[in-house]
């Protein structure tokens, strides 16, 4: 199925805002007058290099065994309860990898902005959202994502 550029670019702002692929399925018959199954509507998204985003989980109390600052960035100077109030990276990982991933999650840079980033199921490679076109964290932010990552990676058995 061949989309034009216009209908590209309202599919990914589609998926910028939210919106889940069964929905996307019906607008595109709307909008666009092409029909498709789930999958088709999937495999399209695919195609195009988009990841929805997870739906935001409602926030579930701490287990008094698991420790709070145990998803947040340690940073070498900063222990995690101070790493998020320094401006510091912060990373987590999905309860369940998104679609086409081995591993997914969330990482906050200092600067506040936050992106997704997955670990691609067929290639092995890294890959990322960003949280607007064009964005680019720091060089010591990159350098702190890649150490949390690895650190994540490692408690996942990756």
């Amino acid at each position: 199925m061949q989309l034009t550029d216009e209908q590209k670019t309202k599919v990914a702002q589609w998926i910028a805002d939210g919106m889940k692929l069964s929905d996307i399925q019906s607008r595109m018959g709307t909008e666009f007058d092409l029909r498709m199954t789930y999958m088709e509507a999937r495999m399209l998204v695919d195609d195009l290099k988009l990841l929805p985003k997870d739906p935001e989980e409602p926030a579930k109390p701490a287990a008094p065994e698991e420790d709070a600052a145990a998803h947040v960035a340690e940073s070498p100077v900063a222990d995690p309860a101070q790493a998020a109030a320094a401006g510091q990276v912060t990373l987590s990982s999905d309860t369940l990898a998104r679609p086409g991933a081995m591993a997914s999650g969330k990482v906050t840079f200092s600067d506040g902005e936050q992106a997704v980033w997955y670990i691609d199921q067929f290639s092995g490679q890294l890959g990322m959202v960003p949280p607007f076109p064009g964005f680019k964290p720091s060089q010591e932010d990159v350098r702190q994502f890649q150490v949390l990552l690895e650190r994540e990676l490692g408690r996942l058995g990756m």
